[in-house]
């Protein structure tokens, strides 16, 4: 019996949807900042300043209220914000890595034409193209024997007409997806943005919040303790005087 009462009494009502949590996972109305506040009683205006409510209810008014502070700013809701909206209230995690998610998703094909690109434009294949070109010139202008290409090199200007054209749409294939890459990187640089500056504006407001409540509660004890000075300053008797 006991250990149910105690059970019970750990248990709370969400004043709001009537659901009931944990004492730890509630939060007083009060407690809260007075823009959320407000936006709560739009809805509930017969709460009392002490009513509690669930922390899933309180992101849930914290999200629908960065919406409208978004759509305040910026007088269209995008997709994106929508999502950073949802996060919040979720208390999810947006940030990630494209390149990892890139890197998992690419195809035998993605791979080879990275690859091919990334040999094409280096030093490496400059330098070994090179090699071969002089030596493929030198063997058919020294040597007319054995010459199997004489000038002007009609076969190795095919050749080379034909490295660059299948060269050329490989190269422009991994550019392609690199662009995709930065893109969805700068997206999410946004979001993540976006985000923090939407939670320091949340957390200037709770701060702000908690220094005019720390002050209030400051001037009230101190008003407090004036009156008991005077009024122990009035009951205790004057000091006689004696010789």
């Amino acid at each position: 019996m006991t250990v149910r009462k105690s059970a019970a009494s750990a248990m709370g009502r969400d004043a709001i949807d009537s659901s009931e949590h944990p004492r730890h996972d509630l939060v007083a109305l009060c407690a809260l900042r007075p823009s959320l506040v407000h936006l709560i009683r739009t809805e509930h205006p017969d709460l009392s300043d002490d009513a509690l409510i669930s922390q899933a209810t309180a992101n849930r008014y914290r999200s629908l209220y960065v919406e409208q502070m978004l759509r305040r700013d910026r007088g269209v809701l995008s997709k994106l914000d929508a999502e950073i909206v949802r996060s919040i209230a979720t208390q999810e995690t947006i940030s990630d890595n494209p390149d990892e998610e890139a890197v998992e998703t690419r195809s035998f094909a993605d791979r080879a034409s990275d690859g091919l690109a990334s040999f094409g434009g280096s030093w490496t294949f400059i330098l070994s193209f090179a090699l071969f070109l002089s030596l493929w010139m030198l063997w058919n202008a020294i040597d007319g024997k054995t010459a199997f290409d004489p000038f002007p090199f009609i076969l190795l200007n095919l050749m080379l007409s034909t490295l660059a054209a299948v060269q050329a749409p490989i190269i422009m294939m991994s550019q392609k997806r690199q662009e995709d890459r930065d893109r969805d990187r700068a997206r999410s640089d946004y979001q993540v943005n976006l985000k923090a500056e939407l939670e320091i504006r949340l957390l200037h407001e709770k701060i702000d919040h908690l220094i005019a409540r720390e002050w209030r509660r400051l001037e009230e004890t101190h008003a407090i303790e004036q009156e008991l000075f005077e009024s122990t300053r009035r009951e205790s008797p004057p000091p006689s005087g004696g010789r």
